[in-house]
């Protein structure tokens, strides 16, 4: 197959890379690394990459940027960051990437853990999550030509442990080789409108 892995550099995405890329070409673009240059928050450069790269059998994102702050302290700036990122950054690359898949090709799009234990000071983040599980479940029955959606939420990655440490206390990590492998499944499985929790 040939997959676009959107955030390809990022902790999940190196593991997303090591366990599809010995199967299929994988084509990793960022907003600042990667083969192509392709900003979410930014529908023109989404569009740019995929017209670039022609047809694909698969496109996963495991990218997404939220604001974090105290509910109450959350600026305007932050709410708009994590919506044009996480949650209409990865919608956009969904619907303008239905349009460069081959028939019965897979999006696969990332959400987490806070849509299922929100923490204080990442509403955002439980929002932008909350909002990629809703939108997988209804694309997944109004994609044409036998396309799939997904979504994979993992818990803390265990990689990550120490930046996220003082936020996440109590939580049990996963390994990031154990978060990719629902990435596999998705791309490489049959089901459609899941959301994979891996905790």
């Amino acid at each position: 197959m040939r997959i676009l892995l959107v955030g390809g550099r990022g902790t999940i995405g190196r593991a997303v890379a090591a366990e599809l890329a010995p199967r299929h070409e994988v084509i990793e673009a960022g907003r600042n690394s990667g083969t192509v240059a392709l900003d979410l928050a930014d529908g023109k450069s989404v569009r740019r990459a995929l017209d670039s790269l022609g047809p694909l059998d698969a496109i996963v994102s495991a990218a997404g940027h939220v604001g974090w702050g105290p509910l109450l302290e959350l600026t305007p700036a932050q709410w708009d960051f994590s919506v044009s990122n996480k949650l209409m950054g990865q919608v956009v690359l969904a619907l303008v990437g239905a349009e460069f898949l081959r028939d019965g090709g897979s999006i696969t799009l990332t959400s987490g853990v806070l849509v299922d234990e929100p923490v204080v000071g990442g509403a955002a983040a439980s929002l932008a999550n909350g909002g990629i599980e809703a939108f997988v479940r209804a694309a997944a029955i109004e994609l044409p030509r036998g396309l799939r959606i997904n979504a994979v939420s993992p818990g803390v990655v265990r990689e990550s442990g120490d930046d996220y440490a003082s936020v996440f206390r109590g939580f049990e990590p996963v390994p990031a080789a154990r978060v990719a492998l629902a990435y596999s499944r998705s791309v490489e499985g049959a089901d459609t409108g899941k959301v994979y929790a891996v905790r």
